[in-house]
């Protein structure tokens, strides 16, 4: 009965560090939009340079998560994931530091803390919950988003109460991280990989399954950072006023957030997910079609795509774990599927900005642009829905012989 109740807290304290770092892994990104114009305007940046607080995170998620498996074998997964927080924490004090160079140093900081914890979150939770994959991802994409969602709230008044203004809104959640620190130092414990276990994990790049959970996730990336990006100037320039279309972005994300809730129960009782996949990608491309052809409607838009774009990120997260055989391809799989997902996230609101026009109907081609993409992920969603990717060992040893090869099944 001791070692039974050891064990059972030894997960609940597993559990509550995970969520606890998945709250840390958007709060200090969505808070920064808000808080843009003064931001550009204290530091007097052009908006191109200003731009870069948003796309440099997302840049640095696509360039580090491919290497987050082999710093994984060496180190371990938990250590990693400490040492990523610990970077996060550091990203946020510096950002603090009212400078240009403390501001765009903190937040480079702050995408390679992120990106790792984005690629090991999904492997632990395969790994160590396998039965409770879909539940586990839920919940921690709920407490993300939410968390994400408030921040995004309540940047411009700390900005306005605080002593330091802005710069106190972006640099608080040093404390957060800091809680998010302390709740991991438990897990350092487990010891580093030895032996057989410190061989990397290669990326299935050749697993036609691997590029459909790829695409998938990228697309609803894409159509995610262009919606918190553009939703509200899209709203103000069909008549919205500033405050409207700012409390209609905050609708999208508690929309999604509560959307995500109801994920689980429906994975459950689905013998695979490409139903469910397309269904939520049907709605979301339901939103983009109706604000293409009804921008007035922005209240019944906004909501078909928080429930769509909520959805769809639980099924992204979760495809990593359900599709892949075990924990190593899991962190393999998440690798891929994150590195090219978040370098379209990146990509894709600086390709809507420029498809706008001036003009009543200047952002036509912008929506239009985001139906399409949605109609790929819907076609893509059948094929991510069901299947298993498996991810070739690659030891170490064997990557330094350029005539060996090896392929990964899919």
């Amino acid at each position: 009965m001791t070692n039974t109740s050891t064990r059972r807290s030894g997960r609940l304290l597993l559990v509550w560090g995970l969520l606890v770092v998945a709250a840390n892994l958007r709060a200090s990104l969505t808070g920064v939009g808000p808080l843009l114009d003064r931001v550009q305007s204290e530091l007097g940046l052009t908006p191109a340079v200003a731009g870069l607080l948003n796309t440099l995170p997302l840049l640095a998620f696509a360039a580090l998560s491919p290497l987050v498996p082999a710093l994984t074998a060496r180190w371990g997964a938990e250590r990693l994931l400490g040492g990523a927080l610990a970077v996060l924490t550091l990203g946020i004090a510096v950002r603090w530091i009212p400078t240009a160079a403390g501001l765009f140093g903190g937040t480079v900081l702050i995408g390679a803390g992120v990106a790792v914890g984005n690629v090991l979150l999904p492997g632990l939770i395969r790994r160590d919950f396998p039965t409770r994959v879909g539940l586990l991802t839920s919940a921690y994409a709920t407490v993300m988003g939410g968390v994400a969602a408030v921040a995004s709230g309540v940047a411009v008044p700390i900005a306005e109460a605080a002593p330091g203004g802005w710069h106190t809104a972006l640099g608080c959640w040093v404390l957060f991280a800091l809680v998010a620190l302390l709740a991991w130092l438990p897990q350092l414990r487990t010891p580093r990989p030895t032996g057989p276990a410190r061989n990397g994990q290669r990326l299935p790049w050749s697993s036609g399954l691997a590029w459909a959970v790829t695409g998938f996730m990228g697309l609803q990336s894409l159509g995610f950072y262009v919606a918190v990006t553009w939703l509200p100037q899209v709203f103000q320039d069909n008549g919205s006023d500033p405050a409207t279309a700012g409390w209609l972005l905050f609708l999208f994300q508690v929309v999604a957030v509560l959307t995500s809730l109801a994920v689980p129960g429906a994975m459950r009782r689905a013998r695979d997910q490409r139903g469910l996949a397309a269904a939520c990608s049907a709605v979301l491309l339901a939103g983009w079609l109706g604000l293409f052809a009804q921008p007035h409607w922005a209240l019944l838009w906004t909501v078909l795509l928080g429930l769509g774009g909520g959805a769809c990120l639980v099924l992204a997260l979760a495809f990593i774990g359900l599709r892949a055989q075990d924990a190593a391809s899991a962190g393999a799989l998440s690798a891929m599927t994150q590195s090219v997902g978040y370098l379209l996230a990146a990509v894709g609101p600086v390709v809507f900005g420029l498809l706008h026009s001036p003009g009543p109907d200047g952002w036509r081609a912008p929506l239009l642009l985001m139906s399409l993409a949605t109609t790929a992920q819907l076609a893509v969603s059948l094929a991510a829905g069901r299947g298993t990717v498996a991810a070739a060992i690659l030891d170490a040893t064997s990557a330094r012989r350029p005539d060996r090869t090896e392929t990964s099944p899919s």
